[in-house]
This record gives C-alpha cells, sequence and structure tokens, in this order.
C-alpha cells in the first residue's frame, strides 16, 4: 500500500514550524552580503534572526537516502505564524556543500528532560521559495507531553488559520509534476 502511494507521489514533504512572525524578524529582509567566514560569499552576520529552513545533521543521509531509494524528491517546508518557505533537499545539500549554510550546534530539551547538542543548517529563507501567505493568523493553543515520570513539559502549537499558496510554490509543485510525466514517459 504504502509502495503505491510513493510511486504515484510527486514529493515527499518534510514540514517544521516556529513559534516566530517572520516578517517581524529582525533581519527579514536585510540583503545579503560578502561574509568574511564564508570567504566572501554572500551571507548574513553569523547571530542574524532571519527565517530560515532548518535540516538537522542527523537526518540528512537518511533523507537523501530515502529520497534515492524511492525516486521522489523530497522538500523541506518550514511555516511561520505569518509565512511559510520551501526548499528542496538537493538545494539544501548543495548550499552546505558550496559553503553558503555552515553547521550550527543547537541545544535541544527532550520531553524526558535530557537536554542534547546536535549540529543543524539554518538555510536562510532567500534560498528558499515562497510557499505561502497568512490570510488569517492561527490560534495558539497550550498544550503539554507528560513523560513515563511525571515531568510536564508546556508548548503551544498552532491550530486554525489559513495560508494561501503563493504562485511560486505552484510552479515548484508543476515542474516537479512535469518532471515526473517525463521520467515515467522514458522507463
Amino acid at each position: 500500500m504504502m509502495k503505491t502511494l510513493i510511486a504515484r507521489s510527486v514529493v515527499a514533504i518534510e514540514c517544521e514550524n516556529s513559534l516566530w512572525r517572520a516578517t517581524r524578524m529582525p533581519d527579514f529582509n536585510k540583503e545579503l552580503c560578502p561574509q568574511r567566514r564564508l570567504g566572501g560569499k554572500l551571507g548574513l552576520r553569523k547571530g542574524a534572526v532571519v527565517p530560515t529552513i532548518i535540516i538537522k545533521e542527523e537526518d540528512r543521509e537518511p533523507l537523501l537516502a530515502w529520497q534515492k531509494s524511492n525516486g521522489v524528491p523530497i522538500h523541506v517546508w518550514h511555516a511561520f505564524f505569518d509565512r511559510a518557505y520551501g526548499l528542496a533537499l538537493d538545494e539544501a545539500e548543495r548550499l552546505v556543500c558550496a559553503g553558503l549554510t555552515e553547521p550550527t550546534t543547537q541545544t535541544f530539551q527532550a520531553p524526558g528532560g535530557p537536554t542534547t547538542t546536535k549540529i543543524i543548517y539554518k538555510h536562510y529563507y532567500r534560498y528558499a521559495y515562497p510557499l505561502g501567505t497568512s490570510e488569517s493568523d492561527p490560534t495558539l493553543v497550550p498544550d503539554y507531553i507528560e513523560d513515563k515520570n511525571g515531568h510536564i513539559l508546556p508548548y503551544v502549537r498552532f491550530t486554525g488559520g489559513s495560508l494561501k499558496i503563493t504562485d511560486e510554490a505552484l510552479v515548484q509543485l508543476n515542474n516537479l509534476s512535469m518532471q515526473l510525466c517525463e521520467k515515467r514517459s522514458t522507463l
């Protein structure tokens, strides 16, 4: 059943969300400029606060392997409170290999209490395609996770709201569909 569904798929989506209003982030709309740490390549200052599409180092190889074995391109989508962006996994890899996206160390809090440090890649939204813009804001709803020891980890989640898909995203999806048709016609 799953193999049949995957075989008919145009794209696979890895989607994340952030509790940020993208357009209010301090470095939103800042132009990329040459950065010494990037060997003169274009980028933003190291601590820039800007929308990013995040991929964990530990997920890179499994995602690439899944994409290769299933023949379906993966796109990573990142939804913010007011905007969403998409980035093809292949493009994310190109950005890393070209030295345009550097690895960053981030600390994560697990529901059971322990913290872990992971390497992540924060790809600037400027390298992504705009996926959608908010037509109506979601509501933030309080929720929590309780671990087996009774430790409660509170958080908020989005509910409701609506996002208008951009023309750029529709072009991306249409191009993926056309590539799939071409691929199938040569088989």
